[in-house]
């Protein structure tokens, strides 16, 4: 019962064409290999043409699968690995165990000892057999990676390691992940921490979390995997290579900085005098916060309560924003030997402004924004913000030019409040804008 109900899991979880295909073919091999001996017992009884057909026959059968079945079995037999180009090197052990085999070798060649002959050839046969485990623990086995879909620059995330073997009847053994480099080239993108499976079972995969943090925003790239494995003996170690091209894009930070609270309360105050239009139905009532403007506290409720309490209005009393980063950057600073300073008030006015752009997600407001190459409509900030991430986290500085046509165009909408990130001094903002606008200095921000 328990042999009719293990064929029975096998054959449900085997590759049925394939199996079918693999038992035709040694029932047409084992008819050719009947008909060949028949044909050398008639050519021995010297009846040739009946020895003739029979070979034939055999020949025919023979070419048969050789067309037609094996081209179908090779397509779904996993070993694929035979082609793998696998790395090794000796390691401390191993040259241990090579000097003293050659210890061995001289001994027995001095000696003509017949007992440290056969020990060298243990010794010999141990260094193959090593060989041969550690090719077949990295031979069929896969790799893939997984990344979050949103990552922050600075931000700890979680990735997942999956590894897959795809061999039919053997397991894999201490194998090592790792992100594969060049010597002198910079170090991982991402993997910088070798990831351990110590035992993999065949046809199943396993999965391993680990944290990855990204320190600077941009497009991350790893091209190229390492699978290493130093099983059974730890003689040889020996490493597999795999491209994955495995990309992540990283968003800068929107960490709630110091410099970020202390300029909300100077943009909402900023708003308030110049938006106008907004509503004045009363949603509800809630507790006071530093960010909240004195207009809107509820001085009976205030008593009432015993504590300062403030109106929230309906949607339509959320203010609206139009949110822009000024690109520009003066393509003299490299050339003042300011180029690393310019550089780095560039990333902090993204930072700040993808920190902006996250407080009015949070607070389910609606903005627009807009920088070079990108015009995002007002909606609501849901909409928005991962498109604005996503173009925050690959933006690069242009020339530094006071009639750019982003400027231009925000002049021209005097109606609209503009929150204007820039990495520029104090001139560089055309004063038709100062009306309707505030500008953050990231210099002044820094302070």
């Amino acid at each position: 019962m328990n042999v009719r109900a293990a064929a029975a899991h096998f054959w449900a979880r085997s590759d049925r064409p394939g199996v079918k295909a693999f038992l035709l073919s040694l029932f047409a091999l084992g008819i050719a290999l009947i008909l060949a001996l028949y044909s050398g017992a008639a050519a021995e009884l010297g009846n040739v043409p009946l020895a003739a057909v029979s070979a034939l026959g055999a020949l025919a059968l023979a070419g048969w699968v050789a067309v037609t079945l094996v081209p179908t079995l090779a397509k779904r037999t996993p070993l694929r690995w035979l082609g793998y180009k696998i790395e090794y090197r000796i390691t401390r052990e191993g040259w241990v165990y090579i000097f003293g085999t050659l210890l061995i070798a001289l001994a027995a060649i001095n000696t003509g000892n017949n007992l440290l002959f056969l020990i060298l050839a243990c010794l010999i046969s141990i260094i193959l057999m090593s060989g041969i485990l550690s090719s077949i623990s990295l031979s069929g086995v896969a790799l893939r990676l997984a990344l979050p879909e949103h990552i922050f620059a600075g931000q700890t995330v979680r990735a997942v390691v999956h590894l897959y073997n795809e061999k039919l009847t053997l397991p894999s053994f201490s194998l090592r992940v790792e992100a594969a480099t060049k010597k002198g080239a910079p170090p991982a993108a991402m993997l910088d921490t070798p990831v351990y499976f110590p035992y993999l079972r065949r046809q199943d995969h396993l999965e391993q979390g680990l944290p990855l943090t990204f320190p600077r925003r941009g497009l991350h790239r790893q091209e190229t995997f390492r699978i290493v494995t130093r099983f059974p003996f730890g003689f040889l170690q020996k490493s597999r290579l795999l491209n994955l091209q495995t990309e992540a894009l990283v968003y800068p930070s929107v960490e709630n900085s110091v410099e970020l609270q202390e300029l909300l309360p100077s943009i909402d105050g900023a708003l308030e005098s110049l938006a106008t239009g907004r509503g004045q139905d009363l949603y509800a009532l809630r507790d006071y916060v530093p960010t909240d403007s004195e207009r809107h506290v509820h001085w009976k409720a205030s008593a009432r309560f015993g504590s300062l309490m403030v109106r929230e209005f309906s949607r339509e009393d959320d203010f609206r924003v139009l949110l822009v980063l000024d690109p520009r950057r003066d393509p003299l600073e490299p050339e003042k030997g300011k180029g690393a300073a310019d550089s780095e008030r560039f990333e902090r006015a993204v930072d700040l402004c993808a920190a902006l752009a996250w407080h009015f997600y949070e607070r389910n407001s609606r903005f627009e924004f807009r920088s070079a190459g990108i015009e995002l409509p007002l909606r609501p900030a849901e909409e928005n913000i991962f498109s604005t991430l996503r173009f925050l986290a690959t933006v690069q500085p242009v020339p530094f030019d006071p009639e750019h046509s982003l400027i231009q165009d925000l002049a021209a909408a005097p109606d609209r409040f503009k929150l204007i990130v820039t990495s520029q001094p104090h001139g560089s903002i055309p004063a038709s804008l100062w009306s309707s606008s505030y500008v953050v200095f990231i210099d002044d921000a820094e302070k």
